[in-house]
């Protein structure tokens, strides 16, 4: 008999979400958006951060690290492998806009909360 408990649904676990935690606070007062996320043991290096089409994406990889045999976890509940979160930006934000700062495992990144000075328009569709 082992000592360690065997989860045989562990993995479910992590296949269901993988991607990286996120807070979405939007300030009023200064007019800006900031998204801060969890990528706890990735550096700057790791991350990447594009701007295309009136979204931002986000993606990190972490890697496994080599200083233990493959074979050799009991127990193993760190996440490895590449993250992704994709968020819509307001229209109107400009990629020069839009800043990022990463310390300790955690990614800021700010950007303008811009309102359109057209109302959007709501049109209903009739199905023919």
């Amino acid at each position: 008999m082992s000592v360690f408990h065997y989860d045989p649904f562990y993995h479910v676990e992590c296949i269901i979400d993988i991607r990286p935690k996120m807070d979405l606070h939007q300030d009023s007062e200064a007019d800006t958006v900031t998204a801060t996320f969890e990528l706890p043991g990735l550096k700057k290096e790791d991350v990447q951060i594009n701007v295309h089409d009136g979204r931002l994406s986000v993606t990190a990889e972490s890697k496994i690290s080599d200083n233990y045999e493959k074979d050799g976890y009991v127990i193993r509940e760190r996440r490895f492998g590449k993250y992704a979160r994709t968020l819509h930006l307001p229209h109107g934000v400009r990629e020069t806009e839009v800043k990022a700062a990463m310390e300790n495992g955690i990614l800021t990144i700010t950007f303008p909360n811009v309102k359109s000075s057209v109302e959007a328009t709501h049109k209903k569709v009739t199905i023919a």
